[in-house]
């Protein structure tokens, strides 16, 4: 069994910065994928970004050039840096490990970006 553990969530202003952080623990095979999806309101659950063990990323395009997605191959951690939040960004933030051949989620946790 996987667990996997974010943190970093809250609540900010429109043009704040928020870091989110996800680690996977237990019994862990080859992590591929590490990546941060997020859930709004009345929306399906969609990428924010990704990254590949080999440091390959991929981008929602409503985030592209605000947010980072880095990681830590060593430790199993992935972060996800948020700057200029607009309040679209509001939702429930997910990690998503790649475990292969299992795929694991985090419980999520909330951002909510509001004046």
């Amino acid at each position: 069994q996987v667990q996997v553990v974010e943190s970093g969530g809250g609540s900010v202003q429109p043009g704040g910065s928020l870091r989110l952080s996800c680690a996977a623990s237990g019994n862990i095979f080859s992590i591929n994928d590490m990546g941060w999806y997020r859930l709004a309101p009345g929306n399906q659950r969609e990428l924010v970004a990704r990254i590949n063990n080999g440091g390959s990323t991929k981008y929602g395009d409503s985030v592209k050039g605000r947010f980072t997605i880095s990681r830590d191959n060593a430790k199993n951690t992935v972060s996800l840096q948020m700057n200029s939040l607009k309040p679209e960004d509001t939702g429930v933030y997910y990690c998503r490990v790649d475990n292969s051949p299992y795929v694991n989620w985090g419980q999520g946790t909330q951002v909510t970006v509001s004046s």
